[in-house]
């Protein structure tokens, strides 16, 4: 099993987000991963002021200040970014960490950015459709080794990224956010590496839910001809350690069912069954930017019972 964190970029300083990055890669942590929004989700027009740093300088940043951390946004935005050049920025941060980058995206949601900056927010449809247009490019352009033309909503004419994959024989994993069952899961199965549950997303944080989404995959993996095992299955978790009873009603109430909290035995256990039923990597998300104690005290709680 393999540990990471989701370091806030909202509502927080740049001296916040680095303590926290680079307490990591000196600990036992490994990988690191970045929101990806132009405003905080969910602030009110008065709170869009505050911070909200852009997740693929963010990443470029961490590539160049930490030495073993895997480097990933939770996740991009499709709607507001064209596929070509994120795969090009994509072979850039993967040349600049030696390997380390992963590149993480999705179909886009959050409707007040786009109106905010001015981005088009189409139907769900339309950005699925997109979407699935969209990763095919990327993948295409990170396994090509020809120059790649494509048609489509998006168009790219002779196009190859230099520099591209660090090591050719590992190519970039491609993230694919989301996991709705006919479509966003299905998109996954054709051009994806990585699967990721994501705890924030409201869909709960049990393993029946975990495994239903499992099996959907696995059937468009069968579906396209692809072998399922080839697709790293992965865990965003909102996670707080306490034993107060009355505290934890209130987190999971305030945060949502995706949420785990609770003692550190309970939080290990949790993790160990969802270790069971393959998940490779668990993200913990709600550490807040700069609190490297609590960081220290993952690691010396849960971390170590899986090394």
């Amino acid at each position: 099993m393999e540990f990471g964190v989701q370091v806030n970029v909202y509502r927080t300083t740049w001296d916040e987000v680095k303590a926290s990055t680079l307490a990591m890669d000196a600990g036992n942590w490994d990988s690191v991963w970045y929101a990806d929004h132009f405003i905080p989700p969910g602030a009110n027009r008065e709170q869009e002021a505050m911070t909200a740093f852009e997740g693929l300088a963010v990443a470029a940043t961490a590539a160049g200040m930490t030495s073993k951390l895997r480097i990933g946004n939770l996740v991009l935005g499709n709607t507001y970014r064209n596929p070509a050049h994120v795969a090009k920025i994509a072979g850039t941060i993967d040349t600049m960490s030696e390997g380390r980058f992963t590149l993480a995206i999705g179909a886009g949601w959050y409707t007040r950015e786009h109106q905010a900056y001015g981005w088009e927010f189409p139907s769900m449809k339309d950005r699925q459709d997109r979407f699935e247009e969209a990763c095919k490019l990327i993948r295409d352009l990170i396994h090509s080794q020809e120059p790649v033309t494509h048609q489509g909503y998006y168009s790219v004419d002779d196009a190859r990224l230099s520099p591209g994959n660090y090591d050719d024989s590992q190519p970039i994993p491609i993230m694919v956010g989301g996991t709705g069952p006919k479509r966003t899961l299905r998109t996954l199965a054709r051009y994806g590496d990585v699967m990721n549950l994501d705890g924030w997303a409201g869909g709960g944080m049990s393993l029946k839910y975990y495994q239903h989404k499992a099996s959907i995959l696995d059937k468009h993996c069968e579906d396209c001809g692809r072998d399922p095992s080839e697709i790293r299955r992965t865990l965003l978790m909102p996670c707080y350690i306490t034993e107060d009873k009355e505290r934890i009603e209130q987190i999971v109430k305030g945060l949502g069912e995706g949420t785990v909290a609770g003692s550190k035995q309970y939080i290990i256990d949790r993790i160990g069954e969802f270790q069971d039923a393959g998940i490779a990597e668990v993200m913990f998300g709600g550490i807040p930017s700069g609190n490297v104690a609590l960081l220290q005290q993952f690691e010396e709680d849960i971390i170590s019972a899986f090394n």
